[in-house]
């Protein structure tokens, strides 16, 4: 299923969350409960900010860009292969370089 997100929303790839550390300690349910920002892929991104006047200003934001987002902002969707999140781009709080 393709799906182009429209305007200034872009699609998201969320990253599944770590369970364990880097030093093994496993990391219980619960902590992922806290109101962390998400990290995910950006795989799809619509034209650009629809102004006033008519024109559309281009996203910054590009598709294969790594982006971190509140837990809580945009619309989730799960499709076959993951998890998904349609963001507004004045959502996504930066991008990792």
């Amino acid at each position: 299923m393709n799906i182009k997100p429209l305007y200034d929303r872009i699609l998201v790839k969320i990253k599944s969350p770590e369970e364990t550390t880097k030093g093994g300690i496993i990391i219980p349910d619960a902590a992922e409960a806290e109101n962390k920002p998400q990290e995910g892929t950006v795989v799809g991104t619509g034209d650009g900010m629809l102004l006033q006047d008519g024109t559309t200003k281009p996203l910054d934001i590009k598709e294969g860009d790594v982006v971190l987002f509140n837990k809580y902002g945009g619309m989730e969707l799960s499709l076959g292969d993951g998890n998904y999140i349609f963001l507004k781009e004045d959502e996504v709080l930066g991008v990792i370089e």
